[in-house]
């Protein structure tokens, strides 16, 4: 039979994974006496755990959520994780990279020294985001969604009232965004967190739609790319690059496709939100090209290039 420490570790562990325990089954598993077990539950309720006893014929045990902040038990892999998550904390954009920075020197400090070595291995230096969102707003835009209830907010400079049914906070680099149903232009918004100033609750609760794709990460990102569901450019061409493929390969982001098809040529297939963007990207190369398709983008390339030799001509003085 194991110490009464290590049996307690156990039985928490046993409680956080499972919510419901019967008292038979938790003391089978523990290889103690339902009068021991009672102690032990007893023991963690002192240290601060909420431990519910569940009625029936044989009782019961369930891990409940609590007021305060108990001491918190992590396998290695979990402890691992959350030192790595708070060390990325300021890159997220939510503004608690002082908090994370205070939460991981409290956390290695009780690390033992095998986890101290593998956390204190992965020095991360990060970049802080464009621009930090209030957690306390990030936490009721977040309220809003989970409760299912109507989000009145200001938005922007000049706080422009808006009144939503929020679905989603979707991360998206760097930067928080809400996905919300518009009531009033009938369709779907995407609001950033940080320009969001939420007025006081409305208790009103709506019944949820379902978001286009069934995928609001998806959803944001295609809005973003100016298509309607998918995540992919609604312009999309290829072109033959007159140059090596290392020569414009690190300005290429990871959805483009680059084919070297000799030592000064390679084929570039790659997407935009229009044709004319699409000819704006390409030439802005600065090599020469030549354009294998669609017709869409060979006409937006002609239409390009004459808008580029009209605007070099000086006016008459």
């Amino acid at each position: 039979m194991p110490g009464p420490s290590s049996r307690m570790l156990t039985l928490l562990s046993l409680l956080q994974v499972h919510r419901d325990w019967p008292g038979d089954e938790l003391a089978g598993r523990l290889e103690v006496s339902p009068r021991t077990l009672r102690r032990d539950v007893d023991r963690l309720r002192e240290l601060g755990y909420r431990i519910d006893a569940l009625r029936g014929p044989a009782g019961g045990y369930r891990l409940a959520a609590g007021g305060d902040l108990p001491p918190l038990l992590f396998d290695d892999d979990q402890a691992v994780a959350i030192a790595v998550a708070l060390a990325v904390a300021p890159a997220s954009g939510a503004d608690i990279a002082e908090g994370a920075v205070r939460a991981l020197a409290t956390i290695r400090q009780v690390l033992p020294e095998r986890l101290r070595n593998r956390v204190g291995a992965v020095d991360v230096v990060t970049t802080a985001a464009r621009t930090t969102v209030d957690p306390d707003v990030l936490v009721e835009v977040s309220r809003a969604v989970s409760a299912r209830e109507v989000l009145r907010f200001g938005y922007g400079p000049d706080e422009h009232p808006r009144r939503v049914e929020p679905h989603a906070v979707v991360a998206r680099a760097g930067r928080w965004y809400l996905l919300a149903w518009d009531p009033e232009r009938t369709d779907w918004r995407t609001f950033r967190v940080d320009r969001i100033t939420p007025r006081p609750p409305t208790r009103l609760r709506f019944a949820p739609r379902d978001v286009p794709g069934n995928d609001p990460l998806a959803f944001v990102a295609a809005r973003f790319k100016g298509s309607a569901v998918e995540d992919a450019w609604p312009c999309t061409g290829t072109v033959d690059l007159h140059c090596a493929a290392r020569v414009v390969e690190p300005y290429l982001d990871a959805a483009d496709d680059l084919v070297a098809t000799g030592p000064d040529r390679c084929r570039l297939t790659t997407g935009s939100w229009s044709w004319e963007a699409l000819a704006a990207r390409v030439a802005g190369f600065a090599v020469d090209f030549t354009v294998l398709g669609p017709p869409a983008l060979r006409g937006a390339t002609n239409e390009l290039a004459t808008r580029l030799v009209s605007a070099s001509v000086l006016p008459p003085m």
